[in-house]
């Protein structure tokens, strides 16, 4: 039975009333072609840089639109969110430009970076609880306690509405786009794109798929959809803070089992490596929950079942990565593409071991980067000392050929990451 669209929470109309809304309010980023990631698809695929949106992802769009529909008196009572970083920047600018106060929480550990970059928006920063879910139980606490109005980051029909807009201009850079792939934590950005993706699509009497994709450790969506009723999470553990939410908003969900194809979900090591992907091949600063997409078409999710994607466009919904987590995530990347290794032996505590060591990864093209060596420790017997070794290599077979190498000489490495 065909989704009747007229009768969503969230229409086509509302989408657009509110791309005349964010009119010179927000960026109208680019799309790029990706020619490498097209060549490993076989198929065309475009980026949508989100990530290159004011405030550094697509939150403002959707922060912007729920605070102008305000009234004076709302307005006067200030607003007041949670989130780990994208949402609170995005409310900051809003509310920056229209003149109201914002007090946002914040999750304690967040990312330094987005922490300075909300403050230094206006925004009154308070950190409390450990994750999203529990600063936003508090920021409700304070919206009922003082008459601040609350700017939910996906449950709001406004949110959704404004998030929608990347769909209407994707279809005017990609008119002849079939697939829109994107991440999904709460939902309101894939139930807003699908909206006026599938409206335009039916208007044209063809086909668009609209796919989200999770973090596999922060994946709701998939038992949710399954059981029809929203399934929330237990635990949660994922790098893509942007898109760690243990439960799903209530409606983009209504809108998502209408309307969208499929959630895919994609590994912490396919993260890692599609953020390296987009560094190396498209110069592009994306964080983990931005890289989704690119990680679900790297790990083939979009044709497993045989599907042709056909034109692809990926959104990067933000770029607002700790540099710290970049390091971080960026050695998980490159260990999981085999490019970087990481080993630890142990070795009879006697002048030339190390030497002879250094002589078979040296013969054997891999570059040290790093070395730690110890004498002490609970599995260290006298007479032997410990010692890892982190390398540069080549890739997976590259990675064999060294451990080989070692083996051969009487070593017995044993990895640690790679």
């Amino acid at each position: 039975m065909t989704t009747d669209l007229a009768q969503l929470a969230v229409t086509v109309e509302d989408v657009l009333a509110a791309q005349k809304m964010l009119d010179g309010v927000i960026a109208y980023t680019p799309i790029e072609d990706s020619r490498a990631l097209g060549r490993l698809t076989g198929a065309r695929v475009s980026l949508k840089c989100e990530n290159l949106q004011r405030a550094g992802s697509f939150k403002v769009r959707g922060a912007y639109v729920r605070m102008a529909r305000l009234s004076e008196e709302e307005r006067a009572r200030g607003v007041v969110a949670a989130s780990a970083g994208n949402h609170a920047q995005g409310v900051a600018v809003a509310a920056a430009r229209l003149g109201i106060k914002a007090r946002i929480y914040m999750p304690l550990g967040v990312a330094l970076p987005k922490l300075a970059a909300t403050r230094g928006h206006g925004a009154e920063v308070i950190l409390h609880g450990h994750n999203v879910d529990e600063a936003l139980t508090e920021a409700k606490r304070y919206a009922d306690e003082h008459g601040a109005v609350f700017v939910h980051p996906f449950d709001n029909v406004d949110v959704v509405a404004g998030q929608g807009t990347i769909g209407l201009e994707i279809l005017e850079q990609v008119p002849d786009v079939d697939t829109i792939l994107m991440g999904v934590g709460g939902g309101g950005l894939l139930a807003g794109v699908a909206v006026a993706v599938k409206a335009r699509a039916r208007e044209l009497g063809r086909e668009i798929r609209v796919i989200g994709v999770q973090a596999e450790n922060a994946a709701a969506y998939p038992p949710s959809l399954a059981a029809d009723a929203l399934v929330p999470l237990k635990k949660v553990s994922t790098i893509a803070d942007g898109i760690a939410v243990g439960r799903p908003g209530q409606l983009p969900f209504s809108i998502i089992r209408e309307l969208v194809d499929d959630v895919v979900t994609v590994s912490e090591d396919s993260l890692a490596r599609a953020l390296i992907f987009l560094l190396e091949r498209s110069k592009m600063v994306v964080e983990p929950a931005g890289a989704v997409g690119v990680a679900a078409l790297l790990d083939g999710k979009l044709t497993e079942n045989g599907a042709n994607p056909g034109n692809t466009v990926v959104v990067l919904s933000g770029g607002n990565i700790d540099p710290m987590l970049m390091l971080k995530v960026i050695q998980r990347g490159l260990a999981a593409a085999g490019r970087y290794l990481v080993v630890r032996m142990l070795l009879d505590d006697r002048p030339g071991s190390l030497a002879t060591i250094s002589r078979i990864i040296a013969e054997s093209d891999a570059n040290v980067t790093g070395v730690d060596h110890t004498r002490v420790g609970g599995s260290i017997s006298m007479g032997d000392v410990a010692i890892t070794i982190n390398m540069e290599t080549k890739g997976e077979e590259h990675c064999e050929q060294v451990l080989n190498n070692l083996r051969a000489e009487g070593f017995q490495p044993v990895v640690i990451q790679g």
